[in-house]
């Protein structure tokens, strides 16, 4: 299997990844562990999003691999500091999402980067670049819902 083929893999991981999470209650989970002013619509948005951008990332993979390789950022970044770390801090208090996020991120990512080294398209910028745009991305939403409430970003006023 190819890299792009490796993402659309990985697109598939994290739909399986949504529905845990919905199903398991992650917006009260993060509301409570993490402090997350998170609603349900803002999951919505933000996994319809994560859907797209997976997309885009297998599309663009062959051609471009620091953007494909961005959704497998994604994926590791989403399971180690929204899951795997949280509930290590908790003392093991039940993270919704945190098996897909083992089960399935952690393998499937890592094969998307052996599958671009393998083929000689992973250097140290592709690396980095992955990894910095994947937490940008991955952080974009969370600095959103932090500001949301400031009195300069408010719309009902």
């Amino acid at each position: 299997m190819g890299l792009a083929d490796w993402i659309w893999v990985a697109v598939a991981a994290y739909g399986l990844h949504i529905l845990e999470e919905f199903t398991l209650d992650w917006r009260n989970w993060a509301r409570a562990v993490i402090g997350l002013p998170v609603e349900w619509p803002n999951f919505y948005v933000v996994n319809a999003l994560v859907i797209v951008l997976g997309i885009a990332c297998a599309e663009v993979a062959g051609s471009v691999p620091v953007l494909g390789l961005i959704f497998p950022a994604l994926m590791l970044i989403n399971a180690t500091f929204f899951h795997v770390v949280p509930m290590l801090r908790t003392g093991g208090r039940f993270s919704p999402g945190v098996a897909t996020a083992v089960v399935l991120f952690y393998p499937i990512a890592i094969a998307c980067y052996a599958c671009a080294a393998r083929s000689g398209r992973l250097g140290a910028i592709t690396l980095a670049g992955s990894l910095v745009i994947g937490a940008a991305l991955m952080a974009f939403p969370v600095v959103l819902l932090k500001i949301k409430d400031r009195p300069y970003f408010r719309q009902d006023r």
